[in-house]
């Protein structure tokens, strides 16, 4: 008697454990720019996830290649174990980018039930108006749309089905304080669902609160990867804030250790004193060993803003 050797069916367990992203050793040139060099990361089911970088990171092309807009090449994308191409054909994927316009000539509703149509598994066209917050601009045209309104509305074409990845580029640009409020409360709906969300953005601050993870592209290569707090502690330094009264001695000042930035600023009747230093401690301690008595001091981490030019700065003095 033989037996036949069968394979086990995969298992939700075994479907987790499959990156929803994955770039092994990818690399991409346009001419002589290297825009994507050897880069490498995985992202994972039900993660936010905000790629940062200055002009020039790779960010863009990062995300052509994500979505098989662009093949790399070196190395391997895959979305969900597949080929972009394949995941984003099974409705996977979501993407809002900047580049590409609307179709002007009709009304938001009727651009939003083409998006659910082709969308193999699309949403109801009232459920996606409703999720984005456009239900109230649904039957006005396209074309005289404002440019937050036209934002907007790509988010709702990006999530018009039951995709597992959301790709947004830049989402809010062109938004007033009150629309991003709206649109990051509906993409935190998003991830409350256990969908991966990945973004894009300038806004330093919606990274900061909006994100889980941060990613920080310099010269196509993962500069830094962590949460917010990892990020800001890796750049090291504090900032220490005083007061002074009556002149300030800029070169004592100077001379303090562990500096990494001094700002004196004010007139002969008192001054106020801006610090960054790798050690805020023994920094401060060296402030009353010169026998001053520091005002309203404050020693506090360095934003995200902050941490990121503290970062990228030292990459570009290293090369």
């Amino acid at each position: 008697m033989t037996t036949t050797a069968t394979t086990p069916a995969p298992t939700a367990r075994d479907a987790a454990a499959v990156p929803v992203v994955s770039f092994q050793g990818v690399s991409k040139s346009y001419g002589a720019v290297r825009a994507v060099a050897d880069l490498r990361l995985e992202l994972h089911p039900g993660e936010t996830v905000a790629l940062l970088g200055p002009n020039g990171a790779g960010k863009s092309s990062t995300l052509d290649l994500l979505l098989g807009l662009r093949a790399p090449d070196t190395g391997t994308v895959s979305l969900f174990g597949t080929t972009p191409q394949r995941a984003i054909a099974q409705g996977r994927v979501g993407a809002m980018l900047q580049s590409g316009g609307l179709m002007e000539g009709v009304k938001v509703r009727e651009l939003v039930r083409l998006a659910r149509d082709l969308h193999p598994r699309g949403h109801t066209v009232e459920h996606i108006l409703a999720a984005a917050g456009i239900t109230d601009i649904a039957d006005r045209m396209v074309g005289k749309l404002s440019g937050g309104q036209e934002q907007r509305v790509r988010f709702a074409l990006a999530t018009a089905g039951a995709s597992d990845l959301i790709v947004l580029d830049e989402p809010t640009t062109g938004m007033d304080v009150s629309s991003r409020q709206t649109f990051w409360g509906a993409m935190r709906r998003q991830a409350e669902e256990g969908r991966t969300v990945l973004f894009a953005t300038h806004y330093l601050e919606e990274a900061d609160e909006i994100a889980d993870r941060v990613i920080v592209l310099h010269r196509g290569r993962v500069l830094a990867d962590g949460t917010a707090a990892e990020i800001k502690a890796r750049a090291g330094a504090r900032r220490i804030t005083f007061d002074l009264d009556g002149p300030a001695d800029r070169a004592a000042l100077e001379a303090l250790p562990h500096l990494t930035s001094l700002t004196v600023s004010g007139s002969g009747s008192g001054h106020t004193v801006r610090i960054r230093s790798h050690d805020a401690d023994a920094t401060v301690h060296a402030v009353y060993g010169l026998g001053l008595y520091p005002r309203n001091l404050e020693v506090s981490g360095l934003g995200l803003e902050q941490a990121f030019l503290a970062l990228t700065t030292a990459e570009e003095a290293a090369r």
